[in-house]
């Protein structure tokens, strides 16, 4: 039964009597006798201003296919799910017929009997119908963005729709030459971004944090404007994953993968460029591979399994040889290995041997993270073109945290919700950014602006302590 009133239809009641008229269309049902020709008088009666599916054929109001339909609701989504007839060749296409805000119509090639029904939770939905369609008219909760997707299943065929009802985007102004923006992405589904922009030449970033150590990120430098998570670390120790450089000094060196570089105002990131020696303590110098960049004679900062089968490792404290064991080995926190063919020793233990790293470029500052997103304003993201044994940062769907920039110098702090770190570089490449590398995400991922965290994160453990942060603060 539909009302006749979602068909375009006027009724009138005369003499026991109930006749439908359109246009030029009309028919009548007579109580007691049933409906008047042209109509067969057999066909299922009306129930006050409902009509049965099989008199609305009947007179041609609908000739359109008729699909089932299903539907799932929440706070932020409406899906239908259309199940469509078997052989059926119309390729659903809604047309967007009259958008404003808060209030969405569209058009759907099939008749839907099942939408009179459809009432989920904060949005009105109506359903009126034409002779090869299906109108579907929505009207969002107050305030809200509408945005539509639809795509097509097989095996059975199904048609899906999904009706974005959201929060409207945010802006404002932190201060001077400072902007918060949030606003959606969509990949297709909508993923909240957080950002904080800084203007070019307004800005000063510092990394903040100390190795060995995890900390809140407002713990790091409580006068920021803004706190961004920062690179990758061991989370049983603390140790930083990778480069680290402050002030020109290092704090950590280079693991193998893509680093944020900056002095000044001038913003790069890349696989860092360096040259690792160790020096014997009759003098002599040898060059080495360092972490990930393997060779023949390998240096290991990072706590964990280093060296292979074949291999034996001197373990050094400070510049002084203490041990020497066959490989693999579990080298602890506060020491550093060199590996080496277990028939080639360079050296005693007791001896001393001390590490020798050359950074180039030459930079006050740098923390390595990756993979890198964007360079160029070219999507450079490959999720096997830097060495992560745990996928999670280049394949997963998490919370994600990004520095990017532009051409002319501006700098932004981001943080997504969920989101794989492919969407993320196609995102900030749609968005015109000309540099960006990922920072460490899911529960690391936070976004603080004067003392807020502007991102959910967190859940029932708090705000995860982190070993690294970057800190943006206004330049004078």
């Amino acid at each position: 039964m539909l009302p006749a009133n979602r068909l375009g239809l006027s009724v009138t009641q005369e003499n026991g009597a109930l006749t439908f008229r359109k246009a030029e269309l009309s028919f009548t049902y007579v109580e007691g006798i049933g409906w008047a020709p042209p109509l067969e008088a057999g066909l299922p009666p009306p129930q006050g201003m409902l009509l049965p599916i099989e008199v609305i054929r009947a007179v041609g109001l609908i000739t359109a296919p008729e699909a089932r339909v299903r539907f799932s609701a929440d706070a932020s989504r409406l899906r239908l799910v259309l199940d469509l007839p078997e052989g059926d060749a119309v390729l659903p296409a809604p047309s967007d017929l009259a958008p404003y805000p808060g209030r969405l119509e569209l058009s759907l090639p099939y008749f839907l009997p099942g939408l009179e029904g459809l009432r989920p939770a904060g949005v009105e939905v109506l359903a009126s119908y034409e002779v090869q369609s299906t109108r579907l008219t929505l009207q969002a909760p107050l305030g809200r963005l509408y945005r539509y997707r639809s795509f097509v299943l097989e095996n059975p065929r199904r048609y899906v729709l999904d009706v974005y009802y959201l929060e409207p985007e945010r802006e404002e102004t932190v201060e001077p030459g400072f902007r918060y923006r949030e606003l959606w992405a969509w990949t297709p589904e909508p993923v909240r971004v957080y950002w904080l922009q800084a203007q070019p030449g307004r800005w000063r970033m510092e990394p903040v944090g100390r190795p060995g150590e995890r900390r809140a990120l407002p713990e790091m430098a409580p006068g920021a404007l803004a706190l961004l998570n920062g690179g990758y670390f061991d989370g049983r120790t603390g140790t930083p994953i990778g480069l680290w450089v402050r002030g020109g000094v290092p704090l950590s060196f280079p693991y193998g993968r893509s680093a944020l570089f900056w002095q000044d105002n001038n913003v790069f990131a890349g696989l860092p460029r360096f040259t690792a020696s160790v020096q014997l303590a009759d003098g002599r110098t040898l060059r080495v591979g360092l972490n990930l960049a393997r060779a023949r004679y390998t240096v290991h900062t990072l706590p964990g399994p280093v060296g292979r089968a074949g291999e034996n490792i001197h373990l050094v404290q400070g510049e002084q040889i203490v041990a020497t064991y066959p490989a693999p080995y579990e080298l602890p926190e506060g020491f550093w290995a060199l590996s080496f063919p277990a028939e080639e020793p360079l050296a005693r233990t007791g001896e001393t041997l001390r590490l020798l790293v050359g950074l180039e470029p030459p930079v006050s500052h740098a923390l390595e993270a990756g993979p890198l997103l964007i360079q160029g304003g070219v999507n450079v993201f490959s999720p096997n073109a830097e060495p992560f044994r745990d996928r999670a940062p280049v394949e997963a769907v998490a919370a994600q945290s990004a520095v990017a920039w532009t051409q002319e110098g501006a700098l932004y702090f981001i943080v997504t919700e969920p989101m794989r770190p492919e969407a993320l570089a196609r995102t900030l490449q749609e968005l015109g950014f000309w540099g960006a590398i990922r920072m460490d995400g899911g529960g690391s991922a936070q976004l603080w602006v004067k003392g807020q965290l502007k991102n959910p994160n967190g859940g029932l453990l708090g705000v995860r302590p982190v070993v690294s942060g970057l800190a943006l603060f206004p330049r004078p």
